[in-house]
């Protein structure tokens, strides 16, 4: 049975879906005023394995991602670019869309956006207003009062008290509390605003996501997830006032995926180690990025490392080198070969256990090669529980073939000028000149082409 790690518990617990066989799972998105960088990337890919695997096993998935494309990131970031918000959010919104589909990721079911929300939010923050937990502040902004919340802290463990001790008001805010956070902010010159009862304004960043994920998933639901650099006070804040406007539980399980982390230091600007998803697409094939990204436990800290990368795109490659040739069009019965299924299920079930789950798929792999020469068919039948198994974390889904010949950016030789030399390394060969054959091997293998002999003849693939 599927076990979930529950940041709100902190234990693993079964699984239950609030309606049998349905999921309702919501992760915050991107807020657009930037390239996506890698921390965004492996939120992303985590999610998205998730919700494939969900579905793999019967589950009838609705999967919500939002966008943040109001905040005060982005009123300064175009106001620096000289745009307007839309254009500047617009912009950033293709790029993510691009970022995500070179990576594999699956569109949402449904992908709410802030400033389509903001009745939603206008009428939730009125919602809290009337049952105390929200006031207007003089200066026209509305604050949600945390301690009227007594269970503020529960997702982070963070005690009212202790928050309190090392919190202050900064100059120009007026809530009456250090705790107490903006649900609604009062219109400043210059900026994008919106009417609403307590003046033009537009909402405080918390309130989007309450207010997108019960629209969509209603008010109590199964999953919520994001980075957890989130859980606090993001996350901590959607509970708050989602519970306090609703009187419901608001989720179920949360899952936070781990910080990323560069050559073991923290990823940030400052230290020159900061990298979007296109600087190491440029560098990197999208599904050796991928496969990077699962080979960690979506729990723990990542370390980005070229050395990572690159034994990433090789053990990619060892699983492409066992499907090169097999019989694509066998169909896969995970009942024929019921031991590779059992061991992929239980490390998934152990709360999404991807790198055993990667494991099982090279044991797959190994046992294909085994076969391949004394029982081609049974070689076909794994080699189609490979790319079934491979599927449910977005692997490969691509022609072995195209995936072997494309390799990295080694090789300044086109596939023609790669097959005009394996010729005359053929007819080298047939002239019994095997010194000329070595000296084009050599030189193929300089430029990044890896050749190999066998019983069918002569392949190639660029490493």
């Amino acid at each position: 049975m599927l076990q979930i790690y529950n940041s709100l518990t902190n234990r693993k617990e079964p699984f239950q879906p609030i309606m049998p066989g349905k999921v309702r799972m919501y992760v915050c998105g991107m807020t657009v005023y930037d390239y996506c960088h890698l921390g965004h990337a492996r939120a992303m890919v985590v999610f998205d394995m998730v919700v494939r695997y969900l579905r793999a096993q019967g589950y009838e998935v609705t999967y919500v991602r939002n966008i943040t494309d109001i905040d005060d990131k982005i009123i300064r970031r175009a106001a620096e670019l000289g745009v307007s918000v839309q254009e500047l959010t617009e912009r950033f919104i293709r790029a993510m869309h691009e970022d995500a589909a070179a990576l594999g990721v699956l569109p949402p079911d449904h992908e709410p956006r802030a400033t389509e929300s903001i009745d939603g939010m206008i009428a939730m923050i009125q919602k809290l207003i009337d049952e105390g937990y929200a006031y207007v502040a003089d200066n026209g902004d509305v604050y949600y009062a945390v301690s009227r919340f007594p269970e503020y802290g529960k997702l982070s463990g963070k005690r009212i008290e202790d928050l309190r001790a090392g919190a202050r008001i900064e100059p120009g805010e007026a809530k009456r509390d250090p705790l107490d956070f903006a649900r609604w902010k009062a219109a400043k010159p210059g900026e994008p605003s919106w009417p609403s009862p307590w003046g033009e304004g537009r909402p405080g960043w918390h309130i989007e996501c309450s207010v997108m994920s019960t629209a969509c998933l209603g008010n109590h639901f199964d999953i919520h997830g994001g980075g957890v650099d989130l859980k606090f006070p993001h996350h901590e804040n959607e509970i708050a006032q989602s519970e306090a406007a609703t009187g419901e539980k608001f989720v179920n399980v949360w899952m936070h995926n781990g910080h990323v982390r560069v050559d073991d230091e923290k990823m940030s600007k400052s230290l020159g180690n900061f990298f979007t998803v296109r600087e190491i697409l440029a560098k990197y094939r999208a599904e050796q990025v991928r496969y990077f990204l699962l080979a960690s436990h979506y729990r723990g800290p990542l370390n980005y490392t070229a050395e990572a990368l690159e034994n990433a795109g090789s053990a990619l490659e060892r699983l492409y080198l066992a499907l090169r040739g097999l019989d694509s069009q066998q169909p896969a019965d995970l009942q024929a070969e019921p031991l590779y299924y059992e061991r992929f299920t239980a490390a998934m079930d152990d709360d999404f256990n991807t790198p055993a789950a990667l494991a099982v798929l090279h044991h797959l792999a190994r046992e294909i090669n085994r076969r391949r020469q004394t029982d081609p068919l049974a070689a076909a039948r794994l080699g189609a529980i490979l790319r079934e198994l491979g599927g449910m974390l977005g692997l490969l889904q691509d022609d072995p073939e195209r995936f072997l010949r494309a390799g990295g950016s080694g090789t300044g030789l086109s596939d023609d000028e790669i097959e005009a030399l394996l010729e005359r390394r053929r007819q080298a060969r047939a002239d019994r000149n095997f010194a000329e054959a070595d000296r084009i091997r050599d030189e193929l293998k300089a430029q990044g082409v890896i050749i190999e002999d066998g019983p069918q003849g002569t392949t190639w693939r660029r490493t």
